[in-house]
């Protein structure tokens, strides 16, 4: 066999291992961004049954509102519509951007950088719906006791029962917005550490 078809059968090979090479890349970040995805869509559907939840008690509210008869209880019931009407869609978006981030169309460092950048918005906003749960927990009372019971929960006479059953709430609210943070930073985690396999294939 001559040189020049020694050299042609190289170039040959050397351009089907490039194209092997690209393909196995490929596929490996195919594999990674369904790896990735995967890890977000089930808090997401959680997240989309509670705004189901949420929208539910908000159309409830809504055809009673007339019932709060005052401008304090009116506020309250306003406050709690406007929770319950934003806060789900805004979590729902927030989830659904870094859910669906393309981790194809940049090098390691910026899908990183872009990553970390969603990561903290969504962790944030995380912080911000829980600390505004608590809030809501009061207006919500004040609105559902009127209308269920027709009594202003600011003037009414409370007993020893009322004050435990809201500090009972209040105690379990504590308890699940720490255990929802800590779940929320247990997926940021595993997500990054999925990225990481970006870098590794980078250098292999």
């Amino acid at each position: 066999m001559e040189l020049e078809e020694i050299m042609a059968v190289w170039r040959q090979m050397s351009h089907q291992l490039e194209k092997q090479e690209k393909l196995t890349k490929e596929i490996i970040l195919q594999m990674t961004q369904q790896k990735y995805s995967r890890i977000f869509s089930k808090v997401f559907t959680i997240e989309s049954m509670a705004a189901i939840i949420s929208y539910t008690m908000a159309f409830v509210l809504i055809f009673n509102l007339y019932k709060l008869n005052t401008w304090y209880l009116m506020t309250c019931g306003i406050l709690t519509l406007v929770a319950l009407f934003t806060l789900p869609v805004l979590v729902l978006r927030s989830l659904g951007r870094i859910r669906d981030f393309d981790i194809g169309n940049r090098n390691y460092k910026e899908t990183l950088i872009e990553y970390t950048k969603l990561k903290k918005k969504l962790l944030l906003l995380v912080q911000f719906v829980l600390y505004t749960s608590f809030i809501l927990m009061f207006t919500s009372l004040a609105a559902i006791s009127k209308i269920t019971s027709g009594k202003d929960f600011f003037i009414m006479e409370k007993n020893m029962g009322l004050y435990v059953s809201i500090a009972v709430v209040f105690v379990s609210l504590s308890l699940f917005a720490r255990w929802g943070y800590k779940n929320y930073l247990k997926i940021t985690i595993s997500a990054e550490k999925v990225l990481l396999e970006l870098e590794e294939g980078e250098d292999v």
